[in-house]
């Protein structure tokens, strides 16, 4: 379970004005409820995952976790780049005292990169480094995957592969995904939250959240038109 309390969260804007992107949410994510979280770009979706996992903290309220959490999936900011693909496994592993044969065994399977798990990260691709940050976030065991766009990642063989994965891991933990792909989320949750204005919106079904953040895009294009 992960607790949100009276969360709110801003930013300084170059003209010292501050921008609000969370406004006093409170919101209980049980386990077992796989949740799509639906915004423009901007809303502040982001801001609520690292929030959610610890990597950043809100101006106030309180966040009450009693399951383990991943970072996001794919989030390369936890890869050390003169570390080899596999001192970064080793690493990891470690930290969250996971089994780093099994961990391996599904690295090297999982991002198809051979010889280049002995190089140092820096020398990767873009590609080739977000398709190891997936593997690594995905290898250990969590009650909590936060996914914050991870279907961008790779070519398209590659995204159904890291779809296939989800539903695998749907089976045993929890997902909470940021995408704007609604065939995704309506693929891969039984429910989604609307962010809007800094606050998050909840609905009685599926269906209702998506059609409301239809009607949000269409606003949206039409004030840019």
């Amino acid at each position: 379970m992960i607790e949100l309390r009276n969360i709110s969260k801003s930013y300084r804007l170059h003209n010292h004005n501050r921008h609000t992107v969370l406004d006093n949410i409170s919101y209980t994510f049980t386990e077992g409820v796989n949740t799509g979280i639906l915004g423009l770009n901007g809303s502040g979706k982001s801001t609520l995952l690292k929030i959610l996992c610890g990597a950043s903290f809100p101006d106030s309220g309180t966040v009450i976790r009693r399951s383990s959490i991943s970072w996001p999936v794919a989030f390369s900011g936890c890869i050390v780049g003169s570390m080899t693909g596999y001192q970064n496994l080793r690493f990891i592993s470690r930290i969250y005292k996971s089994d780093f044969k099994k961990d391996k065994q599904f690295v090297e399977e999982f991002t198809e990169l051979g010889d280049y798990l002995n190089e140092p990260v820096k020398t990767y691709s873009s590609g080739m480094k977000a398709k190891l940050a997936f593997a690594l976030s995905m290898a250990i065991g969590f009650d909590f995957y936060l996914v914050d766009e991870a279907f961008s990642v790779g070519d398209s063989t590659f995204r159904q592969r890291s779809v296939d994965l989800f539903k695998q891991k749907a089976k045993e933990a929890t997902l909470i995904i940021v995408s704007h792909s609604i065939s995704n989320v309506r693929e891969l949750c039984s429910k989604a939250l609307v962010l809007n204005n800094s606050k998050l919106f909840e609905h009685s079904s599926l269906d209702d959240s998506i059609a409301h953040y239809q009607d949000i895009c269409k606003l949206s294009d039409k004030i840019g038109a």
